[in-house]
């Protein structure tokens, strides 16, 4: 795809599944632009197809962020919506017997990742007529679960992060959106099980969960408003969910 001053332009991260690639689909479909980032170049780009570019995109290497910006700015010169959709979760254990490495890959991701990415394109956004920041939190961001401290402790932090941007931007044509669901069945339970398909399936056994377009169409929602107004957070979750350890599941 050509890229053009006159369509907006989006980047999304974490684009090469899930959330992050329904969402590159639900926005190239509305005329945005896509910019879409991720470590799985070859899958990202099958993703992105002729919706814009895929670039490699490595939110725990400040290099790579500097490069993918730095390719962003020379085709754009600026951003008007930014994803920041990366993350994971990594095992499910109790704080005794937690494993560093699992937390330093989560806040590595999920906090820190999404802290420089957003530092590298705060500049690029405000160069766009009107900015979008939308961050994706989760159900966990406000609540907690058994083995689940190292993941809800980013998930907070995403939350605190998101309130802090939209207090520091305050007088700026930016907005900032935090989207938090709750179940949806995606990689995600794939990756926090280290592989392991079985345990992730029973991790939605009996329930229907929320999948991965669901997500995708509050992000299009929040970013198709009016400039004027800023859907500061969407918490969405199935039916069958009340909390994070709540769900009513058919037997």
């Amino acid at each position: 795809m050509v890229a053009t001053r006159s369509r907006p332009v989006a980047v999304v991260t974490g684009a090469s599944s899930g959330i992050g690639a329904a969402t590159v689909v639900a926005l190239g479909r509305k005329g945005y632009q896509i910019v879409a980032g991720a470590r799985r170049l070859t899958r990202v780009k099958r993703v992105v197809g002729d919706l814009g570019m895929a670039l490699p995109l490595d939110v725990t290497d400040q290099a790579s962020i500097d490069g993918f910006v730095a390719q962003v700015s020379k085709a754009f010169g600026r951003i008007d919506v930014l994803v920041n959709n990366a993350g994971l979760a990594l095992g499910l254990t109790a704080i005794e017997k937690a494993r560093d490495e699992d937390w330093i890959g989560m806040w590595e991701t999920n906090v820190l990742g999404l802290m420089r990415v957003t530092r590298a394109c705060i500049p690029l956004l405000r160069k766009a007529k009107h900015g979008h920041i939308v961050n994706l939190g989760s159900i966990a961001g406000f609540e907690t679960y058994k083995g689940g401290a190292g993941y809800t402790a980013t998930k907070h932090a995403v939350r605190a992060i998101s309130r802090t941007l939209r207090l520091e931007l305050n007088g700026e044509p930016i907005r900032v959106t935090e989207v938090a669901p709750g179940m949806v069945e995606t990689e995600f339970s794939v990756v926090r099980f280290g592989g392991d398909r079985k345990a992730a399936k029973a991790v939605y056994q009996g329930v229907k969960p929320l999948v991965a377009e669901d997500i995708a169409d509050c992000i299009v929602y929040a970013v198709t408003r009016p400039p004027h107004v800023d859907i500061d957070e969407i918490v969405v979750r199935p039916v069958a969910q009340a909390a994070t350890f709540l769900v009513a599941r058919k037997t």
